[in-house]
C-alpha cells in the first residue's frame, strides 16, 4: 500500500461555477489552490494528505488536460484524481496518467494488473472496492452467489465484475456468441491497422530577444515524449523502438502497414551556392515544418539528414537547424544520434580489414591450405557456407559438396588474386584528419611485406552510406551490399563484397541503421533524421525510406519536407538525376534558399562581413540566384524562393532579392523569419509552398542513363555547371572504357566537386562561363548504383581549420551539461 504520511494528490474538476475562475495563467488554461484535508474532506478525520485542486476551463480541450498531465513527471506529486466529465476523460488522457499515480485505479495497466490479480502495485478503483465492501456486510456467505450488473460500461464496471468473481460470486451481463466475439476482434485489429489521423499538440514557443544561442533555445524547450509524438502522428507502439526519452528508430513495417495509403505532397528545400558558412537550408527546412504543421495545421514532417562529426568540430557546426528552427535536443542530434554513422564506419572498415586479410592469405598459403581453411571441417564434416555456394554459382561451379571440387575448381574458388594497385575500397573515419588522406599499411614484420598506399575517406563518403539512403527495404540493402565492388583481380575481373564473404555480416551490422530516427522540431512537430551530409562528395540526401514513411504518415493532404545539400548544383542535381530514379518519387515543388550575404559574395564582395550594397545583390542575383533557379526549372519543377533573413539584412536588400527572383523564373520569392520567430516566422512560406505543390508539374530527368558515361558527365557539366566542355585525365579514361566493359555504363552519374563555386575552382563566384571541367579520376559505387567522377582536386577527406569548433566544445562534469554546440 501507499503511504498515506505526508504523501501530495491532485484533484483535477472543471471550474464551472468556481470563485476561483478568475486565476489565469499565460501557459495555463486553469487555475490551482492548496487546501489540507481538512478542508477538503471534513467532517471526516484527517489522514495525512496535501492536496491541491486545479479548476480546468468549461471549454477546456482534451490537449488542455494532457497539457496538465506534465504533474506525472513532478516527484513532488504522489497521486492524480481526474475528477471531470466521461466526455473529457478520452483514452488519449487516461493512458498518459502514470499508473502509479493513478488514484482511480482505471488506467489500461492499472486494469489490465486488477484482472490478472496482481493488486500489489497500483490502484483498485475505490468505488469498486466500496461495492465489494457494501456486499461483504451481510451476514450469508457470499460464495456461490449471483450479482446481476445493470447497466454502465467501461472501467468500472469491469473492475466490480473482477472483483466480484474473485470473491466467489457469479456476474450476469449481456452475452456474446463466439462467431460475432471473433468478428468483433478481427474488426478492432483491422480497425488498428488503417491509417490513424494525426492529433498534433504542438509546442509553445515564446522567442526572446536578442534571440539567445542555440544551445539556449533547445535546452529551453522540453520535448514531447517520443512514444506520445509516435502516437499523435499515428505510429502504433510496437513499429517504435525507443532511444532514451526524445528519439527513437522507427520500423519499416509501417510501409507494409500503409500501403494502400495514398502519399502526400513532396517538397525539396535546395540552395544557392553557398559561402563556408551555409546559408540554413536545414533551418528553412525546419521552419517550414513549423509553420505548416503549428500555424497552418497541415500534417508535415521534415526529413533531415544525420550529421557529421567532421563540420561539427570543425567550421561549420552542427546541422540541427538553428535560432527558433530546430530540432531538439540538438545535443542529441549533433552527437552520436542512434549510431548510424558509427554502424557505417564499422561496416565501413570490416570491409577494408577483409582486403588486406584475404591478400596476406594467398599471398602466403597453398591452395590445398586456403581450401582447408576457408572450409574446415567440422566434427568431421565439411560443408560450404551459403555465402560460399553464391560465389561458386558466380564462376560458374554447380556444386555443393567440397569433396567434389577438382584442383582448377578449388584454385578458381580460393583465389580472388586481387590487384592491389587497383584497390578502390578505403578505410573511414568520422573527422576531419587530413593527414589520413594517404598512407602505408601493412608495414608490421608480421603482415610479410604486403605493403601498400591507401588511404581514409570521411565516413559519410563510404558507399555504405550511399546504400542506406538509396536502398527501399532491408533486402535491398543486402543485396547492394554484396553487389559493392572493392577492386579489380589480376586478370581483370570485379572483386565484390560477397566474393570475401563479407556482405552478410555487413547487413547484421547495418540492420538497426536501416530505421529512420524519429525526433521533433522546436514545436513538436516530426523529423525523420537518417543518412548523412556532404553533397559535394556524396550523393548528399536523406533517405529514400525516410521519405517514403513521411509521405505515408502525413496522408494525402499533407507535406513532407526534404533537403539536398549545398546548392541546387549539387545536392538538388543529384536528388533529381539519382535518388529520384532509386525512389520513384517525384517533388512538387523546389525551395531554394538564398541569402543577402552569399548573393553580394556573388555579386564580387567577400566571403562574410559586408554592408549595406544593394548593387552587389543584385549582381548575385542575376548571376547566382538566376543559374539555381534555370537548373530548377530544367527538371520540370517550380521553384519558390525562400530568403533567409540575418539580423544584418536591410529591408532594400530583402525587397531587391525577391523582387529580382520572381523576374528570374521563382513562382513566387519571400522573407523567412523563422530563425527569430520560429514556424510563425515562415508562414507566408508555407503559404506559398502550398499553393505552388497544388499545381502540375511536369518532371523530367536530365539525361538518359543510357547514355555513355563520358555524355552523361559532360551533360551535367555543360547544362548545370555552365562549362565549355569536360577534358578527361587518361587514368580517368580508362577506367570509363573499363566500366563500360564490365556493363556498368547505364549507372547515373554522382559528381564529387567542389560545392563553393558553380565550376571546379573555389574562387569562382556567381556563374561561370568559358571553363573546361577538369575529370582527374572516375569510381564505380556499384552497390550504391552510381558512377562516381572527381573533379579536379577534390578530396574525399576534408581537414581541420586553425581554429575548429572544438576550441569551444566543453562538459560541466557536475551538471553534464554541454556548451559550445551550434
Amino acid at each position: 500500500m501507499l503511504e498515506i504520511n505526508k504523501k501530495m494528490a491532485v484533484k483535477v474538476i472543471h471550474a464551472t461555477t468556481s470563485p476561483f475562475s478568475d486565476f489565469s495563467s499565460s501557459a495555463w488554461p486553469f487555475c490551482s489552490f492548496v487546501m489540507s484535508t481538512k478542508d477538503l474532506l471534513s467532517p471526516r478525520p484527517q489522514i495525512g494528505l496535501n492536496i491541491t485542486q486545479i479548476c480546468l476551463v468549461k471549454e477546456c480541450s482534451e490537449d488542455d488536460v494532457k497539457e496538465l498531465l506534465k504533474l506525472n513527471d513532478d516527484p513532488k506529486v504522489h497521486g492524480i484524481y481526474l475528477h471531470l466529465p466521461p466526455a473529457s476523460i478520452t483514452s488519449r488522457v487516461l493512458n498518459t496518467l502514470k499508473p502509479e499515480k493513478d488514484i482511480e485505479g482505471i488506467s489500461d495497466l492499472n486494469m489490465g494488473r486488477l484482472i490478472r490479480g496482481d493488486l500489489s502495485k497500483g490502484f483498485v478503483p475505490p468505488l469498486a472496492s466500496a461495492v465489494l465492501d457494501l456486499l461483504e456486510n451481510h451476514d450469508t456467505p457470499l460464495e456461490g452467489k449471483t450479482v446481476l450488473l445493470v447497466g454502465g460500461e467501461g472501467p468500472l464496471q469491469l473492475a466490480v465484475q473482477c472483483l466480484i468473481e474473485r470473491s466467489g460470486m457469479v456476474t450476469l451481463k449481456s452475452h456474446w456468441s463466439s462467431k460475432s466475439l471473433q468478428a468483433q476482434v478481427c474488426s478492432r485489429w483491422l480497425k488498428g491497422q488503417e491509417y490513424r489521423p494525426w492529433h498534433l499538440r504542438s509546442l509553445k514557443l515564446q522567442p526572446l530577444t536578442p534571440v539567445p544561442s542555440d544551445l539556449e533555445i533547445s535546452r529551453a524547450q522540453i520535448p514531447k515524449p517520443v512514444d506520445q509524438l509516435a502516437e499523435e502522428i499515428g505510429l502504433l507502439p510496437e513499429e517504435l523502438e525507443a532511444y532514451g526519452r526524445s528519439k527513437a528508430k522507427v520500423r519499416l513495417s509501417v510501409l507494409e502497414r500503409l500501403q494502400s495509403q495514398p502519399n502526400g505532397k513532396y517538397i525539396l528545400v535546395a540552395g544557392i551556392t553557398p559561402t563556408p558558412l551555409g546559408e540554413g537550408k536545414s533551418t528553412v527546412t525546419v521552419g517550414l515544418v513549423q509553420a505548416l504543421s503549428a500555424h497552418l495545421r497541415l500534417n508535415s514532417f521534415a526529413c533531415l539528414r544525420q550529421p557529421s562529426q567532421g563540420p561539427t568540430f570543425g567550421v561549420k557546426g552542427g546541422a540541427a537547424g538553428g535560432g527558433y528552427a530546430q530540432v531538439i535536443p540538438m545535443e542529441e542530434f549533433n552527437l552520436h544520434l542512434t549510431g548510424d554513422i558509427h554502424a557505417i564506419t564499422a561496416a565501413n572498415n570490416l570491409v577494408a580489414a577483409a582486403i588486406d586479410a584475404r591478400m596476406l592469405h594467398e599471398a602466403t598459403q597453398s591452395d590445398k591450405a586456403l581450401f582447408n581453411r576457408l572450409v574446415p571441417s567440422v566434427n568431421g564434416v565439411r560443408k560450404f557456407s551459403p555465402i560460399q555456394i553464391s560465389r561458386l554459382q558466380r564462376l560458374g561451379i554447380r556444386k555443393t559438396d567440397p569433396a567434389s571440387l577438382t584442383p582448377e575448381e578449388i584454385n578458381a574458388f580460393v583465389r580472388l588474386d586481387l590487384d592491389p594497385s587497383k584497390i578502390t575500397w578505403q578505410r573511414v573515419v568520422d573527422t576531419n584528419d587530413r593527414f589520413l588522406r594517404k598512407i602505408t599499411v601493412g608495414q608490421a614484420s608480421s603482415e610479410k611485406g604486403q605493403i601498400r598506399e591507401t588511404g581514409f575517406d570521411i565516413a559519410v563518403a563510404s558507399e555504405i552510406m550511399a546504400i542506406l539512403a538509396l536502398a527501399d527495404s532491408l533486402g535491398d540493402m543486402k543485396n547492394r551490399l554484396a553487389r559493392m565492388v572493392v577492386g579489380t583481380s589480376r586478370s581483370g575481373q570485379p572483386i565484390t563484397a560477397e566474393d570475401l564473404g563479407v556482405s552478410g555480416a555487413l547487413a547484421v551490422l547495418m540492420k538497426d541503421a536501416i530505421k529512420p530516427t524519429l525526433m521533433q522540431t522546436l514545436e513538436g512537430t516530426p523529423v525523420f533524421v537518417h543518412a548523412g551530409p556532404f553533397a559535394n562528395i556524396a550523393h548528399g540526401n536523406s533517405s529514400v525510406l525516410a521519405d517514403k514513411l513521411a509521405l505515408k504518415l502525413v496522408g494525402q493532404d499533407g507535406f513532407v519536407v526534404t533537403e539536398a545539400g549545398f546548392g541546387a548544383d549539387i545536392g538538388m542535381e543529384k536528388f533529381f538525376n539519382i535518388k529520384c530514379r532509386a525512389s520513384g518519387l517525384r517533388p512538387s515543388v523546389v525551395v531554394l534558399v538564398a541569402t543577402v550575404r552569399a548573393l553580394k559574395m556573388h555579386g564580387g564582395g567577400p566571403n562574410v562581413g559586408q554592408h549595406s550594397n544593394l548593387s552587389l545583390v543584385a549582381g548575385g542575383c542575376r548571376s547566382n540566384l538566376r543559374k539555381q533557379i534555370q537548373i530548377v526549372h530544367l527538371f520540370g519543377v517550380p521553384v519558390v524562393v525562400a530568403v533567409n533573413v540575418f539580423k544584418t539584412d536591410t529591408q532594400a536588400e530583402i525587397d531587391l532579392v525577391c523582387q529580382i527572383a520572381k523576374e528570374c523564373g521563382a513562382s513566387d520569392a519571400l522573407p523567412c523569419n523563422h530563425w527569430a520567430q520560429g514556424g510563425r516566422g515562415c508562414s507566408e512560406l508555407a503559404q506559398a509552398v502550398k499553393e505552388a505543390a497544388s499545381k502540375p508539374s511536369d518532371y523530367q530527368f536530365l539525361y538518359n542513363t543510357e547514355m555513355s558515361i563520358v555524355e552523361k558527365i559532360r551533360t551535367i557539366a555543360q547544362r548545370v555547371y555552365g562549362a565549355d566542355d569536360i577534358e578527361l585525365s587518361p587514368e580517368a579514361k580508362t577506367k570509363t572504357d573499363y566500366y563500360h566493359q564490365q556493363g556498368y555504363g547505364s549507372l547515373p552519374i554522382c559528381m564529387a566537386k567542389t560545392h563553393l563555386s558553380l565550376s571546379h575552382m573555389p574562387d569562382k563566384k556567381g556563374a561561370p562561363t568559358g571553363f573546361v571541367l577538369p575529370i582527374r579520376d572516375v569510381r564505380a559505387s556499384i552497390g550504391a548504383g552510381f558512377i562516381y567522377p572527381l573533379v579536379g582536386t577534390m578530396s574525399t577527406m576534408p581537414g581541420l581549420p586553425t581554429r575548429p569548433c572544438f576550441y569551444d566544445i566543453d562538459l560541466d562534469p557536475v551538471t553534464e551539461e554541454i556548451t559550445g554546440l551550434f
